[in-house]
């Protein structure tokens, strides 16, 4: 049965528990949740434990920093994995799945000047394998799940493609960490979207959606019935959780998301 989610700062409402009144009003099954750098997440503790008992689901969090686990600089590089082990535990205090990060994000494009990064593809892969082990190992503690995002070749030089983020999370070794697939840049990365999650499937364990122009569902051009079918193909069960922007008036586009992945899953 598909299951939708939709991330904290897309809803209405100062507190959680009233974001989540009208999620489930919209039709959605779940919030996920934004984590901001400098141990933020963790300083929201109290409301998010008081948000879950008040049955607010949140099985997921998305980080939101500036720089991450890929990072050219080693201080930065070191603080990213603090705050992800950090998200980690946080979220599975209050009952999630997991979380969700990109190997890095705007650091480097080879598609601009200067085109060659100031780091090898060795060495990349080497900071990133040492990086999601260590991560790997501190969700697998924790009885949660990392999910390493591929993003498009503009916005990361690293991870761009399911079989690269596969290749990765293989050479770990360690089943705590999977594949966060993102509708957007499928779109962009990917031939054939639903081949690519047909031909991972024992690595896909979150799902984001927002349409090919970064709208929401619905609002471009992406193939919704290919890419809905083939995660049902996979036997996926985890959430769809709706990152995006909004066009058109914001709380009509939020509401308009759960009931058109379901025509379009049909």
């Amino acid at each position: 049965m598909l299951k939708t989610a939709v991330q904290e700062q897309l809803l209405p409402g100062d507190t959680l528990q009233a974001k989540w009144e009208f999620a489930q009003q919209a039709g959605y099954d779940a919030i996920e949740l934004r984590g901001k750098g400098d141990l933020h997440f963790a300083s929201r503790r109290d409301a998010l434990r008081q948000a879950h008992k008040d049955g607010v689901v949140m099985p997921t969090v998305c980080v939101d920093m500036l720089h991450f686990i890929g990072a050219f600089d080693e201080d930065l590089r070191r603080d990213a994995l603090t705050q992800m082990k950090s998200q980690l535990t946080v979220i599975a205090e209050i009952g999630g799945t997991g979380a969700q990060t990109p190997a890095s994000y705007g650091m480097f494009s080879r598609r601009l000047p200067p085109f060659e990064p100031p780091r090898s593809e060795a060495e990349d892969r080497e900071i990133l394998l040492a990086g999601l082990t260590e991560l790997g190992e501190h969700a697998r503690r924790e009885g949660v799940t990392l999910f390493l995002e591929p993003l498009n070749r503009y916005e990361d030089h690293m991870v761009n493609r399911l079989d690269q983020a596969a290749d990765l999370i293989r050479a770990t070794g360690l089943d705590s960490v999977r594949i966060g697939i993102d509708s957007y840049h499928m779109n962009i990365e990917e031939s054939d979207p639903a081949a690519a999650i047909l031909a991972h499937a024992d690595l896909i364990g979150h799902a984001q959606v927002s349409d090919s122009n970064r709208f929401q569902p619905g609002a471009g051009h992406l193939d919704w019935r290919a890419w809905l079918t083939a995660l049902h193909t996979i036997g996926y069960d985890g959430h769809l959780a709706l990152e995006c922007r909004l066009t058109g008036d914001p709380v009509d586009a939020v509401r308009s998301v759960p009931a058109f992945l379901k025509r379009s899953g049909a």
